[in-house]
């Protein structure tokens, strides 16, 4: 009679061993089957940064599309455009060169970008006896990346104005204002935006040299292989500029909401897509 039930346990034991077994199977099949949708964002600041900026975005795509989301930068610009014309981003967020390249060499879909106004500055001490850009000439100057279209302006800026300096390349803005008042560069370029996020301590030890006309600024890009799932991720964005959360998220990096992109935008973004695509070579 003991035997009999200690036979029985051992099954009824070895059944629910079995069965666990089978459900965790299955689980890490489905984990690693199921698809991942990857927000690629340009590193205009550190991954830290951009990661905690658009965790609200992440969970309304996840929540509107059904797969599992997430942000991934890389770890210049340059990079960035390499991945993104490797087509490993589903969607990219960059300004509007790559935006342009994106869609030009990889068949990106443009979607919208954001209301505000996006300006490239250059920053320099507010004690700084620095105050044009002949002042730069043989000075060190910061910039985010060979092709972040900030530095790219900036560098523009140098050569109409017939100064030859070196240019410095970070790998975030906040890097930028830091060295700066380290006493390591005598300017630098970044975005009107990214100087805004700033800690008000840091803006106030600190100046423009010139702020640009403005640019086209961070572009959502769609890759084509998510042609299907337009309409969705069109309504997902709406639904998130509509929430609070969204409008939180415009109002602290002071974005303003999103806009569509008009016309011709993208197009005169064609010589800085140009020295970008020359950079990749």
């Amino acid at each position: 009679m003991f035997n009999n039930i200690f036979t029985m346990l051992n099954t009824l034991h070895l059944r629910r061993y079995f069965l666990f077994v089978s459900l965790l199977f299955s689980s890490l099949v489905h984990a690693q089957t199921a698809p991942t949708f990857f927000l690629g964002v340009a590193p205009h600041t550190s991954a830290r940064i951009i990661l905690e900026m658009y965790q609200p975005l992440r969970v309304q795509l996840e929540k509107t599309l059904g797969v599992h989301v997430e942000v991934v930068t890389a770890s210049d610009f340059t990079e960035f455009a390499r991945r993104m014309l490797q087509q490993e981003y589903d969607i990219a967020v960059t300004t509007g060169h790559q935006a342009r390249l994106a869609q030009t060499d990889a068949g990106y879909i443009p979607l919208l970008t954001y209301s505000a106004d996006f300006r490239a500055v250059a920053l320099v001490p507010e004690d700084s006896p620095v105050k044009s850009a002949k002042d730069l000439k043989g000075k060190p100057v910061l910039g985010l990346s060979p092709s972040s279209l900030v530095t790219l302006w900036g560098q523009h800026w140098l050569k109409q104005n017939g100064v030859t300096t070196p240019v410095r390349y970070v790998s975030a803005s906040d890097s930028v204002a830091r060295l700066i008042l380290a006493g390591d560069a005598a300017a630098g370029f970044t975005s009107l935006a990214n100087y805004q996020s700033l800690s008000r301590d840091v803006q106030s030890k600190m100046r423009f040299l010139v702020i640009s006309d403005p640019l086209a600024g961070r572009v959502y890009m769609l890759n084509q292989r998510q042609a299907a799932n337009k309409e969705k991720i069109d309504a997902a964005l709406a639904e998130f500029a509509a929430s609070a959360e969204g409008k939180a998220y415009f109002q602290k990096y002071k974005l303003e909401g999103y806009r569509m992109l008009k016309p011709k935008e993208l197009e005169a973004m064609d010589p800085y897509a140009a020295e970008v695509r020359q950079a990749l070579k």
